[in-house]
């Protein structure tokens, strides 16, 4: 073969970007209490004061005796934690031309992100609200309202359900899924602020609650036997779409541990790393599931 035809592999100084899902439940919960862990296993026991008796007054007139204040513990315990483990050869990095390390760790950082998120997902079994349609049959949405619920006036079910909870009307969320969201487009009003979105980059809202979209969210079905809504392994009916406030989930991490070494038995870099971390929801009243299908 003539060297004139040889034509030898090149190694691109760029890198193909991925084609990840948006993670956004991370952003809806509160860390209030992440610096107080240290490792996997520690628990965070947080009191909360029980209410207080409100008594009439007349004048001149005795009032009771101070009653006792009552608490409430709850629990957050550390007790999920992922790792990811890596190496990059020496040969590889000489001919990427590029900083293939920086990359590398920018894919286990999504890793972990992404883990995370699904955690949080799964939690809608610990939802304090359901709406979830007569007999449990789950919610039917329909853009055209003939053969189901308009995806606008689910969204405004979900808000008078936070009003009648009592749920404060700052930062309040839901999340829903690709079609849900295509559904509620089809709204004028809701399609209105979405444009507002594209254009001032403000999270669109309905009736003050911010709509998010993820592919997180969990397929799931009621099961009649436990009298709850589940993740089954086969032949899910619905959708967990969720909405709260970030007082709702309370969540802490702690990276335990990165490493970066050079191992005994090949010429390469390595890194490993360790995270810990838990949530818990401490309000459920402040956190709806409503499971939903498309009526399509």
């Amino acid at each position: 073969m003539a060297l004139d035809n040889f034509i030898p592999e090149l190694w691109s100084a760029r890198l193909l970007k991925h084609l990840d899902m948006q993670l956004v439940f991370k952003q809806l919960v509160n860390t209030d209490y992440e610096g107080e862990i240290k490792k996997f296993g520690d628990t965070v026991r947080v009191n909360r004061i029980g209410n207080i008796t409100i008594g009439d007054y007349t004048k001149n007139g005795t009032i009771a005796s101070p009653e006792q204040l009552t608490s409430e513990q709850m629990v957050l315990t550390i007790d999920k934690a992922k790792y990811f483990h890596f190496y990059v050869d020496d040969i590889d990095k000489a001919q990427a031309n590029v900083n293939v390390m920086d990359a590398a760790m920018e894919r286990a950082a999504y890793g972990l992100a992404k883990a995370v998120d699904t955690h949080i997902a799964k939690m809608f079994s610990e939802a304090g609200v359901i709406l979830d349609g007569t007999s449990h049959g789950g919610i039917t949405v329909d853009p055209t309202g003939s053969s189901g619920t308009k995806p606008y006036d689910v969204v405004l079910l979900v808000a008078q359900n936070m009003d009648e909870n009592n749920i404060p009307e700052a930062g309040r969320w839901m999340v829903v899924p690709p079609w849900f969201h295509t559904a509620l487009l089809k709204s004028e009003e809701y399609r209105l602020a979405f444009q507002d979105y594209k254009t001032s980059g403000t999270v669109p809202e309905v009736a003050g609650i911010r709509i998010l979209k993820s592919n997180n969210l969990r397929p799931i079905k009621y099961n009649s036997t436990s009298e709850a809504w589940e993740e089954p392994a086969s032949s899910p009916t619905h959708t967990a779409i969720l909405a709260g406030v970030d007082l709702a989930i309370t969540y802490a991490q702690q990276i335990q541990s990165i490493e970066a070494y050079r191992p005994a038995d090949r010429f390469a870099d390595a890194v490993k790393g360790l995270l810990v971390y838990g949530a818990k929801v401490f309000y459920p009243q402040a956190f709806v599931l409503i499971a939903a299908k498309s009526v399509a």
